[in-house]
């Protein structure tokens, strides 16, 4: 198989870290770069300040990591410095982008005559919204008003879209298809599943064990659950690139299933 995509996550919002809001981009980006053969090596929930995001930002990048994506701080209130901690943290500026301008006087203008909200057009702080990292591209938002940006930095590209999960949800299914195509190309994760009569995981690990040091391509995982509510327990294994890896799955897992029926439990596939 070839080497997959490593990807950063950095969620940016006070709301998160207070627990007002529930983080929900983080696991539909996992699940979705999983799912394309890449690989998420490292989330970071952070708050709304300018030094802390630069800093994560600038760190990402020197992991040279293939992609970040951050999620959060791109609106026209002050608490919104995302793009500014990006520029800050991969030293350069932020300049007003005149087609990022004009995607958001357009959404503004969109808003206002489906009556959604009362004043189309631009006022300093919806201008905000267009002031890009120097070199950053704009991306189209299809749902709310905040264009996302595409920045290349060195061997990391970065990827800033909004928090709202529709407009993030939003950005990368309608604007960044193209990039995802020519970064993951034809990858995929592919999984097996099965349950095992034993809630006892302590009693499965000689054979979980030997099946992890074996086969470190595939991630395998029993799945423990509260302790006496169900006798059953699911063991995944799951194998995520670009490349053939039917057979090397398919081999790991009968390996697997003998090997538990060999400590003398009952399986069920799934």
């Amino acid at each position: 198989m070839k080497k997959a995509a490593k990807v950063e996550i950095i969620i940016v919002g006070n709301e998160i870290l207070t627990g007002d809001i529930l983080d929900t981009n983080t696991n539909w980006l996992c699940k979705l770069i999983y799912g394309r053969g890449g690989s998420v090596t490292r989330v970071t929930v952070i708050p709304d300040e300018l030094e802390v995001v630069a800093d994560a930002v600038r760190q990402s990048v020197a992991r040279k990591i293939d992609i970040l994506f951050t999620s959060g701080g791109l609106g026209p209130t002050s608490d919104d410095l995302t793009l500014e901690a990006v520029a800050l943290g991969t030293n350069r500026e932020t300049v007003l982008h005149e087609e990022a301008l004009e995607l958001v006087r357009q959404q503004y203008d969109h808003f206002f005559e489906r009556g959604i909200m009362k004043q189309g057009g631009l006022n300093p702080a919806r201008q905000k919204m267009a002031c890009l990292p120097l070199g950053g591209e704009p991306l189209v938002n299809p749902v709310g008003t905040a264009p996302g940006v595409l920045l290349r930095v060195d061997k990391t590209t970065i990827i800033s879209v909004p928090g709202v999960p529709s407009e993030l949800k939003g950005i990368i299914e309608q604007s960044l298809q193209t990039f995802l195509n020519e970064v993951f190309g034809d990858g995929e994760a592919m999984s097996r599943c099965v349950g095992v009569m034993c809630n006892d995981e302590s009693q499965l690990e000689p054979v979980l064990v030997q099946i992890v040091e074996k086969y470190p391509e595939i991630y395998t995982k029993s799945l423990a659950t509260t302790l006496g509510e169900n006798p059953e327990m699911n063991i995944i294994m799951t194998i995520s690139g670009i490349g053939e890896k039917q057979p090397l799955l398919d081999t790991a897992f009968e390996e697997l299933c003998n090997g538990l029926t060999g400590l003398g439990f009952p399986i069920t596939l799934k």
